[in-house]
């Protein structure tokens, strides 16, 4: 019984490799952009890039603290994301965490579920992107937006004195067809971050009472036509502060593509989207009540406010995964 055991956990191992190999290299271009902007020059700005499109185009991800959920996470939140152009989204965002036969591999799929908007004349004219017949028949109305692929992995784990280390790779689909109105990118990306994180002991309750201190680098790129891609550089620091069953955080964090340096419209690409973040939860056994607030600092002209509650089912590995 040992070795059939044993033979059924490496073999869960080994589709567990294969599902984050098949995540880790999925290119791209295997998800094609429907909608091309036919420009041959590369030395010409797109402008396609999260200042000229909604707030859920590709926004700033949400960052990592440096380690790995070893619990099924399941959470929905609620968002409402005024621009500062007159326009107003609102949306609920869903998001799961699997671990795949170990707490060192986890899973991560999320997406906004529907978004409900309204485009202002002013954002519809600055994203440059109306209905072919060049009028605003199509202010308002309803979008289901991308859905975002992540292969967690803890690299090393976290010690006296090291950090944790965890990796993520993240392809964000092309599953929109929110182009015309200026919505979504209709195109595919994908991004790659470390972040290392460490945890600090404050006062008496050393084991209730903790400061943890993360920082992250990445890459991050995303396809703006035919051929042609935005590459950028990935950055952030995250605080959180976890007392008993409570936890504050904030965080500062953005990526910067190169579109920005060309000759030709440079200085209108807007591709250096930053933000901060702080948010507030609560933990009352599996379940997890959170809410948050950004604030979008340079290109990306919204404010988001998002509620949810978060499930946990601590006991996944020991009683779904393993034998």
């Amino acid at each position: 019984m040992t070795i059939i055991h044993t033979f059924a956990y490496m073999s869960k191992i080994y589709i567990s490799a294969a599902v984050m190999a098949f995540c880790l290299l999925l290119p791209p271009n295997l998800t094609v952009a429907q909608t091309s902007l036919e420009r041959d020059d590369r030395h010409t700005a797109t402008l396609i890039s999260p200042y000229y499109f909604g707030p859920n185009a590709f926004p700033v991800p949400d960052m990592n603290d440096g380690t790995v959920s070893d619990e099924l996470r399941i959470e929905v939140d609620g968002d409402c994301q005024p621009g500062d152009r007159g326009d107003i989204t609102r949306d609920i965002f869903i998001r799961t965490c699997i671990p795949l036969f170990s707490d060192r591999v986890c899973l991560s799929l999320w997406m906004t579920a529907v978004e409900w908007y309204r485009n202002s004349e002013r954002s519809m004219e600055e994203c440059r992107l109306v209905p072919a017949s060049g009028t605003y028949d199509i202010e308002s109305g309803r979008q289901v937006g991308d859905l975002y692929i992540s292969s967690d992995i803890l690299l090393l784990r976290e010690g006296t004195r090291c950090p944790s280390i965890a990796l993520r790779s993240v392809l964000k689909t092309a599953s929109d067809d929110g182009w015309h109105l200026g919505r979504y990118y209709d195109s595919p990306g994908y991004f790659f971050d470390a972040t290392a994180g460490k945890s600090f002991a404050i006062g008496e309750w050393y084991n209730r009472t903790s400061l943890r201190i993360a920082a992250q680098g990445g890459f991050l790129c995303w396809q703006t036509d035919n051929g042609r891609q935005n590459d950028a550089v990935m950055y952030g620091l995250l605080a959180r502060l976890d007392i008993k069953r409570f936890f504050i955080s904030a965080s500062w964090c953005g990526y910067s593509g190169w579109e920005n340096t060309v000759g030709n419209g440079g200085e209108m690409a807007k591709d250096r989207p930053m933000v901060l973040r702080s948010g507030i939860g609560y933990r009352h056994g599996s379940l997890e009540f959170d809410a948050s607030y950004q604030y979008g600092v340079r290109d990306f002209p919204f404010q988001r406010i998002r509620a949810g509650v978060i499930w946990h089912y601590p006991a996944f590995l020991q009683n779904i995964v393993k034998p």
